[in-house]
């Protein structure tokens, strides 16, 4: 196969035959021989007895040679030929869009002398096309080079993974011949079965050892596209797909996050900013092109099952679309995809930047876009995710991840709370955007609120008013609500439930009884992680609480013992007994109502009257 030979080399009279190194005989009687080729700056020569006559230019160089070894085994140079098609630019024939060039062209010429051609999986993409552009057919010899190379392809290179994936990236640059010769589709096509193949061995779990994916993961966007469709289509499991679209991405769309270079600043005014983020300068518009095309086919073959690919690569995905503008379609898709599996994310890959093209120039001077994050993205994976969960709710199946997701939101929100330039509409419709029932704990929102707090100090008493309705008082912890009596920042009227909330716990405690919550959360507390750990510290903690309680009744006991005695030696009520009536009765008084105002004096769980002084807000 790697020695083709030239037919009609029999023995029958050997000495009209000339026999070269190359064990190749050529019947000297028909055709004009050639030892060797030699080169002479830009121009190939035939080394013959017989002067040359036919000059062909192939890309810059101009090969000297003899008409007939060529018209006996190129269809194509003898139509040229009885077309008489001669030039007057120094050759006689110019071929256009050679396959291979003028390399391939002189491995031609060897092969039509009857010189030794070397076919490997190096070569024969070029040699195989070439053939087809000269018109090699077995119609003017038995044995010629389409032949030859079709027969090398088929027993030599398709039985080999390595050398079907050396020739099919050869072939990358030989289009549209190896398109039209359905060259590149069976290349696929085997590809696909030796993978498909060595996947099904390897069992439900995908093996770390696959030594295909690295190797398929050099190859051209369009040809991966084919191979993974061929591989979809045998029946291979998304898992094993979903792991090599993320090593192909992984090589050819390198350092994703790199992408986004950081977010920049840019002034409009001494309290005014504007955030994005800038592409590489140095990027062409050549490139930026085909890194959309790398994206957008990626995501189109993404697999549709849950867990096919991590939902970090899914953002990050999304991220780099966002950045080289690729088709909506394609960004929600991956929105939707993200929203199945939020349970999964981390609050640095939800930080998906607000940014701008170079193209775009200074982006409109509006809040709403000058935000350092993208909330809406955020807000709408949200809502895939709700919809998700609604609909596995309707066909009973068990509900996983809303607490983690949960607290994801809520550090998310105390994420963005930094941003001086995020509304207080935008703040309060996400947070709003997650059920109340479906957090068993408000300790995070209360933490972003005041957050966004810290960084909004000119919020007018309503506008604070209007953020802390967001959190449920009777949800927050012990911690919690003794930070949220001393938060300055917080309006009274929210101190004042964080304050009656707390106390209603503490009497619920001293009777034995669990405080009460608002909402059905059952199925979320079925749902919470518990450990040995937290359920000793629970149980700790209402012996600690007991304890205390009972201590001071043991002390109101005392008091009211030693009140009775000196009642008994006083007939008419001091001013220490009439203070003492006030502060027995101070148990027993209920919270006073919300719209007392804005006063200086609060009460505290056990019914004292504490002062605070308020800080002033930061116009």
């Amino acid at each position: 196969m790697a020695q083709p030979r030239s037919p009609g080399g029999s023995d029958a009279g050997a000495t009209d035959h000339q026999a070269y190194d190359q064990s190749i005989i050529i019947p000297t009687k028909l055709i004009t021989g050639a030892d060797r080729f030699e080169r002479k700056e830009l121009s190939w020569f035939a080394t013959s007895q017989i002067a040359t006559d036919l000059a062909i230019q192939v890309e810059e160089v101009i090969f000297k040679v003899h008409k007939y070894p060529l018209i006996s085994k190129c269809g194509y140079i003898g139509h040229l030929e009885r077309q008489h098609s001669i030039s007057n630019s120094g050759h006689d024939l110019r071929l256009e869009n050679f396959p291979g060039g003028s390399e391939t062209f002189e491995m031609i010429l060897k092969f039509c002398y009857g010189l030794s051609v070397d076919l490997n999986p190096n070569n024969i993409a070029a040699l195989r096309c070439a053939s087809e552009y000269l018109e090699m057919t077995e119609e003017f010899e038995d044995g010629n080079l389409i032949a030859k190379t079709e027969a090398f392809l088929t027993f030599v290179v398709l039985a080999s993974w390595k050398d079907t994936i050396t020739v099919l990236k050869a072939f990358e640059t030989l289009s549209p011949w190896a398109e039209n010769l359905q060259i590149v589709r069976r290349c696929c096509d085997s590809i696909a079965y030796k993978a498909s193949r060595d996947s099904s061995s390897t069992g439900d779990v995908v093996s770390e050892e696959s030594w295909w994916l690295n190797d398929v993961a050099t190859l051209r966007i369009d040809h991966f596209m084919r191979i993974m469709t061929a591989i979809r289509a045998k029946g291979t499991k998304a898992e094993i797909i979903g792991k090599c679209i993320m090593n192909y991405a992984d090589k050819w769309l390198p350092h994703m996050d790199e992408e986004l270079e950081g977010l920049r600043g840019y002034g409009f005014g001494k309290s005014e900013l504007q955030f994005g983020i800038l592409r590489k300068e140095e990027e062409s518009a050549r490139q930026n092109k085909e890194q959309r095309t790398i994206i957008e086919s990626l995501v189109s073959i993404l697999p549709s099952q849950k867990g096919a690919v991590s939902c970090k690569f899914l953002l990050q995905m999304l991220k780099t679309g966002m950045v080289y503008s690729v088709s909506p379609a394609l960004i929600s898709d991956l929105e939707k995809k993200v929203g199945m599996m939020l349970e999964d994310a981390n609050v640095n890959d939800l930080m998906i930047p607000n940014y701008k093209n170079e193209d775009q120039g200074i982006m409109p001077n509006s809040s709403e876009l000058r935000t350092m994050h993208n909330i809406d993205v955020v807000q709408r994976i949200l809502d895939y995710f709700l919809m998700h969960e609604q609909q596995q709710q309707q066909q009973q199946q068990q509900k996983l991840g809303k607490t983690n997701v949960s607290k994801l939101l809520d550090n998310y929100l105390a994420e963005i709370a930094r941003d001086p330039n995020l509304s207080i509409t935008k703040f309060q419709v996400l947070a709003e955007s997650w059920p109340e029932n479906a957090r068993s704990c408000d300790d995070g929102l209360y933490r972003a609120i005041d957050t966004y707090l810290k960084t909004h100090p000119s919020l007018s008493e309503h506008d604070r008013r209007r953020l802390c309705k967001i959190m449920n008082c009777e949800k927050l912890s012990f911690d919690a609500c003794m930070h949220a009596a001393q938060n300055d920042r917080l309006p009274l009227r929210t101190i004042i439930q964080v304050l009656f909330s707390e106390q209603a716990k503490m009497r619920m405690a001293m009777q034995g009884k669990e405080p009460l919550t608002r909402g059905d959360n059952s199925e979320q507390e079925e749902d919470r992680p518990s450990t040995s750990t937290e359920i000793k510290n629970l149980k700790s903690e209402l012996e600690n609480v007991k304890t205390t309680m009972a201590e001071l009744q043991n002390d109101y006991s005392d008091l009211q013992q030693e009140y009775e005695k000196i009642c008994s030696k006083y007939k008419h009520p001091s001013g220490w007994s009439l203070n003492w009536r006030k502060i027995k009765k101070s148990f027993h008084v209920k919270a006073e109502s919300d719209d007392n105002g804005d006063g200086q004096q609060r009460t505290n769980p056990a019914g004292f009257r504490i002062s605070f002084r308020r800080r002033q807000s930061v116009s």
